[in-house]
């Protein structure tokens, strides 16, 4: 019965699914293959928006610059052409070190860039488009770079012409994952940035579920983070979502592309997406915490299961309900 159960949901997921357009892999290493431009925009947004944001201020709520700086320091300053762009862009994404970082100023601000893993030829394909178009930049920002001396600087690229495009609802559900991770995210990195590891648990155990429950109520949809190794015992995973944590370790270990489930049922979607581990996540996560923090952790989780990860292992996934449109 169980295995009958598990093939209906495998059924399920390749039939119900609104399917996202396909384009053409490009390799780490084929810098000029050329993709579409839209699927750098969305990579770009996905993977680098959580820290990078163009819409966070100037002052403190920032945990490192916005992508424009990027952009500007290694493109408009430094001259590079594409491919030296984009070899020196996925060479830094790779292995992060201050040796080769060219920010000096915003590693000394707000740290060195954790390592983590990204889908094969994505990083590529971000510089790409980093590159060719211009991109969203924030209204303090032109200010703010000529101010270190870089006169007269404007944006390089052509503008992208976005198609307006009818949103599905695996895209749906990705944005309500992707914005609820930006807020959890930047909260949790200012407060390691500031006050250290022991505070940024202080802050999970107090905050994490209500400012989860605060975009739940924003979005009118039930959004959860749930584990098989769960810390806290609200985000135990059921049947269902255990299913589809084992779906997504499978397909990270198979190193293939990783795409949002979205299963329609009845009136409602159910969103599953992977949240996967990186450096930082280790100070709490891995297989080497500090005694401190293991200390704290055991007196505030006192049941905990979510150590043991290396990088790029999934801790869960995002399980988001929602109306249909």
């Amino acid at each position: 019965m169980k295995y009958f159960i598990f093939l209906i949901a495998f059924i399920t997921l390749f039939s119900c699914q609104k399917k996202n357009t396909d384009y053409s892999e490009i390799s780490e290493n084929d810098v000029t293959t050329s993709t579409h431009p839209l699927e750098g925009k969305k990579l770009m947004e996905t993977h680098c928006y959580l820290c990078h944001s163009p819409n966070a201020a100037e002052g403190e709520g920032r945990v490192a610059p916005p992508m424009v700086a990027i952009k500007a320091r290694y493109i408009d300053k430094e001259g590079y052409n594409k491919e030296e762009f984009i070899k020196n862009f996925t060479a830094f994404v790779k292995n992060p070190t201050t040796e080769k970082a060219l920010l000096r100023g915003a590693v000394k601000k707000h740290g060195l860039m954790p390592k983590q893993d990204f889908p094969e030829g994505s990083v590529a394909k971000i510089a790409a488009y980093l590159f060719d178009y211009q991109i969203e930049e924030p209204t303090w920002f032109k200010a703010h770079w000529e101010s270190h001396g870089n006169k007269d600087w404007k944006q390089s690229g052509a503008k992208l012409k976005e198609v307006s495009t009818e949103k599905t609802y695996a895209d749906i559900g990705l944005e309500y994952a992707l914005e609820t991770k930006k807020v959890l995210g930047k909260n949790l990195m200012g407060t390691i940035q500031k006050k250290g590891t022991i505070a940024a648990l202080e802050f999970c155990n107090i905050q994490a579920m209500p400012l989860t429950d605060s975009m739940s109520v924003h979005y009118n949809a039930t959004i959860k983070r749930v584990s098989d190794k769960n810390r806290n015992p609200n985000n135990k995973a059921n049947f269902e979502e255990l299913y589809y944590i084992n779906y997504f370790k499978n397909l990270i270990a198979e190193k293939q592309q990783i795409q949002p489930v979205a299963l329609e049922k009845l009136d409602k979607i159910q969103f599953y997406y992977p949240i996967e581990t990186n450096t930082m996540c280790l100070q709490c996560h891995g297989t080497q915490i500090k005694p401190d923090v293991s200390k704290q952790i055991l007196k505030l989780y006192p049941k905990d299961l979510a150590v043991g990860y290396a990088e790029n292992d999934v801790r869960g996934i995002w399980s988001i309900t929602f109306q249909k449109k």
